[in-house]
C-alpha cells in the first residue's frame, strides 16, 4: 500500500472560509484565488447569502440551479464582471452574448458540434496524443515533468489544427502567448470590476495586452478571408464548418468579425479547460495507484497493439471516462460563475431581488455533503452508473440552454489523450510538489502538476 493510497488521504483542495470577512479581505482573496471566498457552510447547506456592496446568494441546491440555468434563464444573465473581463478578447461571441444575439449564434454553431463532426475531428486528437507520448518518452524516466505545461501544449495543438488546419500563416505560438497572458492578467478581478465601475475607466493590467490582441485579431481575420476564397477541398475543420453555418430560422450567416470572435472563444475556452481536466486526471491517477492501475489495464486492453486511441475507442474506455468525470467533479475548470438577477424571484425559500448577485459555486456544489458521499475523496466509481447522479448536482459544463457547446468535443479529446498516455506510461508524484488548486478565471494547478512518467 503506497503512501498515496486513497483510503488514507484526500487529494488537494481549496481551504474554504470559516469566519465572516470584510470587504478588503475578500477583495485580496479574490485576486489570489476566487474560490477561497467560498464559505465552508456552502458545502453543507443549499444556499448562503450575504452583502458586499450588493446582496449576494451562493446556491448549491439542484432545484434552485435548475431554475437559474434552465427555467428562468433570462432572469439571470451572466454578470457584468465576467463579460468585462472577456469582452476585449472575444467580443460579443457565443460565450458573452445574451438574448436574441446569443440565440441566433447558438442555432448557427450547434450543428458544428454534432456527434458526426466531433467524431470526424478525432484523428487530429489522436495525432496530438501521439506527439505528446513521444515528447514524454524523450524526457526519460528520471525527470520531473510539468504535466500541466505538457497538456496545454497537446490541447493547443488540437485546437489550432481543428481551427486553422494546415494554415501556415497563423502564428500559433504568438496567439498562444497572447491568449495566455491576457487570461492570466485580465482575469485578476480588479477592484473596479467588483465595484461595477463603467468599462471606459481603464483597467491597469489590461492595457498592456491590447496590442497583442489586436495583432491576433488581425491575423485571424486574414485567415478567415483567405479561407472564404479557397474553401471545400478537404475534411472540414472548425473554420470551414462555421463558414458554412447559418441560422436555420433567419438564414443569417456570421460575418468575419463574428467568426473571429467565436473562433477566439473556442481557442480560449477549448484548449485550456481540456488541458486542466487532463492535468487534474493525471495528478489523481498518480495520487491513487490503484485507480491508475485499473485505468491502465483498461487502456492497454483496448489499445493492445500499442496504438494511439481513436474516436471509435472512446465508448470502449468507460473507466478512463469515469476518471475524467471525477477529476471534473473535484476540480471543475469553471469553479464558480455569477449571474445578475434582473427580476424578483425565490430560490430555496429566499427572496431574490433585482440587482442581487447569484453565485453558482460549482466547486462547492461538487463537494456538497448533502449531495455526495465523502465529497472530498477521489472515487471514479461514483460515475459507474451515470443515471444515479442527479442532473443539477454535477455541472462541469453548466447546463440548460447555455450548456458548454463543446462538451462532447472536450470529453472525446480528454479520453483519447488520457487513454493513450496511460497505456504507455506509469505516472508517479514528486514528493513535496503537490499542485495547489487556484481559480482566477479557471481552476488551475498553481505551480504545475509535477510527475515522473515511466514507460510501461
Amino acid at each position: 500500500m503506497s503512501d498515496h493510497d486513497n483510503s488514507l488521504s484526500e487529494p488537494v483542495s481549496v481551504p474554504l472560509v470559516t469566519e465572516p470577512w470584510g470587504m478588503m479581505q475578500t477583495l485580496q482573496a479574490v485576486r489570489q484565488n476566487v474560490l477561497s471566498i467560498i464559505p465552508q457552510i456552502a458545502t453543507k447547506q443549499p444556499i448562503v447569502s450575504g452583502k458586499m456592496i450588493k446582496r449576494w446568494h451562493m446556491v448549491t441546491d439542484p432545484e434552485a440551479l435548475r431554475r437559474v440555468m434552465l427555467e428562468k434563464l433570462d432572469n439571470y444573465p451572466k454578470s457584468e464582471v465576467t463579460k468585462n473581463l472577456l469582452r476585449p478578447a472575444i467580443g460579443e461571441s457565443l460565450f458573452i452574448a445574451e438574448g436574441a444575439h446569443w440565440r441566433w449564434q447558438r442555432r448557427t454553431v450547434a450543428p458544428v458540434f454534432s456527434q458526426r463532426n466531433v467524431l470526424n475531428l478525432a484523428p487530429i486528437m489522436s495525432a496530438a496524443a501521439e506527439r505528446s507520448a513521444l515528447r514524454l518518452a524523450r524526457y526519460g524516466t528520471n525527470r520531473a515533468i510539468n504535466m500541466f505545461d505538457e497538456m496545454i501544449t497537446a490541447t493547443f495543438d488540437v485546437i489550432a489544427d481543428v481551427t486553422f488546419s494546415g494554415d501556415g500563416s497563423f502564428d500559433r505560438n504568438a496567439v498562444h502567448s497572447v491568449i495566455e497572458a491576457y487570461i492570466g492578467d485580465a482575469a485578476k478581478v480588479s477592484l473596479f470590476d467588483m465595484l461595477a465601475l463603467p468599462n471606459w475607466i481603464p483597467r491597469p493590467g489590461r492595457i498592456l495586452f491590447g496590442q497583442g490582441l489586436k495583432k491576433t485579431k488581425g491575423q485571424a481575420d486574414r485567415v478567415i478571408e483567405e479561407r472564404r476564397k479557397y474553401h471545400g477541398n478537404k475534411i472540414p475543420d472548425l473554420l470551414d464548418l462555421l463558414l458554412d453555418g447559418e441560422d436555420p430560422k433567419t438564414k443569417r450567416k456570421m460575418n468575419t468579425a463574428e467568426l473571429r470572435e467565436n473562433l477566439l472563444t473556442f481557442i480560449v475556452a477549448g484548449h485550456e479547460t481540456t488541458a486542466l481536466s487532463l492535468s487534474w486526471s493525471l495528478y489523481l491517477c498518480a495520487f491513487d495507484s490503484n485507480v491508475q492501475e485499473r485505468a491502465q489495464t483498461e487502456a492497454r486492453a483496448v489499445l493492445s497493439d500499442g496504438r494511439v486511441a481513436t474516436g471509435e475507442d472512446v465508448a470502449r474506455l468507460p473507466f478512463i471516462r469515469q476518471v475524467i468525470d471525477e477529476a471534473l467533479r473535484l476540480y471543475p475548470p469553471a469553479g464558480m460563475v455569477s449571474r445578475n438577477a434582473v427580476a424578483r424571484d425565490e430560490l430555496c425559500g429566499r427572496t431574490i431581488r433585482p440587482g442581487d448577485i447569484v453565485i453558482l459555486p460549482f466547486y462547492a456544489l461538487h463537494r456538497n455533503e448533502l449531495l455526495w458521499d465523502h465529497p472530498n475523496k477521489f472515487d471514479p466509481d461514483r460515475f459507474a452508473d451515470r443515471k444515479s447522479i442527479e442532473r443539477f448536482s454535477y455541472l462541469p459544463f453548466g447546463d440548460g440552454p447555455r450548456i458548454c457547446i463543446g462538451a462532447s468535443f472536450a470529453l472525446q479529446e480528454a479520453v483519447i489523450i488520457l487513454a493513450t498516455l496511460l497505456s504507455r506510461f506509469r505516472f508517479t508524484p514528486i514528493p513535496g510538489r503537490d499542485p495547489k488548486p487556484v481559480m482566477i478565471l479557471t481552476l488551475r494547478p498553481e505551480g504545475g502538476v509535477w510527475l515522473k512518467a515511466e514507460p510501461v
